[in-house]
C-alpha cells in the first residue's frame, strides 16, 4: 500500500454579525474582528493506491490557506510511501524544518493534519479503530465535561447549566479572565454558578492566558477558585511562562492545567521537568498529530501528570481524534465535549455538520465509542464544498 495523493482543503464559515471576543485575549477590542470573524478548519485527505482515503485536521486559528499551502507543498515527500510508517513519515516531515526555526506554529499544525490522516488510513486498512493501533481500549468509558460556560447574565448561565445537567453532564468548565481588573466580580459570578450547579457537579475554570505574566493576580484568583472547590485552574498565565506555572503549582492546592497552546514533546518536557503542571491538555490537531500527541501523553504519565485532551472550537474531526487518544491513554482524566460555539446566534457547522462523532452513548457523565475502523468518521461532502476556500 502506497500513498497516491495528498490534498489539503481550507474551510471557512463567515459570521454574518461581528462578535466580541468570547474568551480572554490581549487587546481584545482591536483583535477580535480578525480572530473571531469566521469558523475555520483545514482538512487533509490522503488516498492510497488501493483506494483507501484517510482524513485529518490541522488546527486553524488564523489563515486556513497558509496551512493548506504548507500541506500541499510537502505532499511530494509522502507520495509513494507506505502510510502506515507513521513514525518515519512524522520524522521525515519534521526534518524539513527542524533546524529552520519552525518547531512550533503553522508547520506543526500542518503536520498534525497529515499525521492524523495517516492513522485513519492505517486503521481502515487493518479494519480496526485507531485506539486499537495505539495500544487498545484502556478506558472503555470516558468521563466528559461540557465546554464551556461563558460569563454572561446569570439567568442565561443558569439555563445553560440546567441544559447540560439534563443532557447527562456532571462536569462543566467556566471561562473567566476577560477582565483581570475585575477578577473579584468574575469570582462572584463563579460563586453563583457553583451555587446553582450544586455539589454533584464538578466545575473547572479556564482563563485562556488572561493574566499573562501577572503571577500575583493569577495567585489571588487561584486561591479564590480553590476556596470554591473548583477541580482545576486552566491556562492562567502566558503559554511559555514555565516559571510562573511552577510558582502557581507550588503555592496553590487547586490543580494546574495547561497545554493547548503548545506544540511538541520537547517543549512539554520542560514543563514536566519543572513539576509545573498537574494536567496536560495538548491538542492533537496542533501538537503534531496522533504520533506526537501520544508521545506527550505517555511522557506525562512518567511524571504523574494527568491527560485531558483539548478539542476547542475545531471541527468534529479533531474531536474524534481526541476520543481515540483518550480511549488509549492510561493517564486519561476527562474529555472536553464541546457544547458551545464562539457565536451563540450562529452555530459552527464544521463541528455540528461536517461529520458525526463515533459515539455510541453518553449518559451519567460518561461516553462510549463505537468500534468503527480508522477514526470512525465520514465527511459530509456538501459541507466541504459549501465552505471550501478557493
Amino acid at each position: 500500500m502506497k500513498i497516491a495523493h495528498v490534498e489539503a482543503v481550507a474551510l471557512a464559515v463567515p459570521m454574518k454579525q461581528g462578535i466580541a471576543a468570547p474568551i480572554s485575549m490581549p487587546r481584545a477590542g482591536e483583535t477580535a474582528g480578525i480572530v473571531f470573524r469566521e469558523y475555520r478548519s483545514v482538512i487533509v485527505r490522503i488516498r492510497t493506491d488501493d483506494g483507501i482515503e484517510g482524513v485529518g485536521e490541522c488546527m486553524t486559528r488564523l489563515s486556513g490557506t497558509a496551512l493548506r499551502d504548507i500541506v500541499n507543498y510537502v505532499a511530494p515527500l509522502l507520495v509513494g510511501r507506505d502510510p502506515r510508517d507513521v513514525e518515519y513519515l512524522w520524522d521525515l516531515l519534521w526534518s524539513v524544518m527542524m533546524n529552520r526555526g519552525h518547531q512550533k506554529g503553522f508547520y506543526l499544525e500542518a503536520m498534525a493534519g497529515i499525521d492524523t490522516a495517516l492513522w485513519d488510513i492505517w486503521g481502515k486498512s487493518a479494519g480496526v479503530p485507531v485506539w486499537r493501533l495505539l495500544g487498545g481500549r484502556t478506558n472503555p468509558k470516558l468521563w466528559a465535561y461540557a465546554s464551556s460556560l461563558r460569563l454572561r447574565d446569570i439567568g442565561i448561565l443558569r439555563e445553560e447549566i440546567d441544559a447540560h445537567k439534563a443532557g447527562g453532564f456532571n462536569a462543566m468548565k467556566v471561562k473567566i479572565g476577560k477582565d483581570p481588573m475585575d477578577w473579584r466580580g468574575e469570582i462572584r459570578t463563579v460563586e453563583q454558578i457553583r451555587d446553582h450547579a450544586g455539589d454533584g457537579i464538578t466545575l473547572m475554570a479556564d482563563v485562556n492566558c488572561g493574566y499573562g505574566h501577572d503571577r500575583k493576580t493569577a495567585l489571588q484568583v487561584g486561591r479564590a477558585l480553590e476556596a470554591l472547590g473548583l477541580y482545576w485552574y486552566e491556562e492562567p498565565l502566558a503559554p511559555d511562562d514555565i516559571d510562573g506555572y511552577a510558582f502557581l503549582r507550588e503555592h496553590l492546592g487547586i490543580r494546574i492545567a495547561t497545554g493547548e497552546a503548545d506544540f511538541n514533546r520537547f517543549s512539554f518536557a520542560r514543563f514536566f521537568k519543572r513539576d509545573a503542571i498537574d494536567i496536560v491538555q495538548h491538542d492533537a490537531a496542533r501538537a503534531g498529530g496522533i504520533t506526537e500527541a501520544r508521545k506527550i501523553a505517555d511522557m506525562a504519565s512518567a511524571f504523574r501528570v494527568l491527560y485531558a485532551p483539548h478539542t476547542g472550537s475545531s471541527s468534529n474531526i479533531v474531536m474524534a481524534v481526541s476520543l481515540h487518544l483518550a480511549t488509549y491513554a492510561p493517564n486519561f482524566l476527562i474529555y472536553e465535549y464541546m457544547q458551545s460555539d464562539w457565536n451563540r446566534e450562529e452555530p459552527n457547522p464544521l463541528r455540528r455538520d461536517l461529520c458525526d462523532l463515533p459515539v455510541k452513548s453518553f449518559e451519567d457523565g460518561y461516553l462510549e465509542m463505537e468500534d468503527r475502523p480508522g477514526l470512525g468518521i465520514t465527511l459530509n461532502e456538501e459541507i466541504v464544498e459549501r465552505y471550501r476556500l478557493p
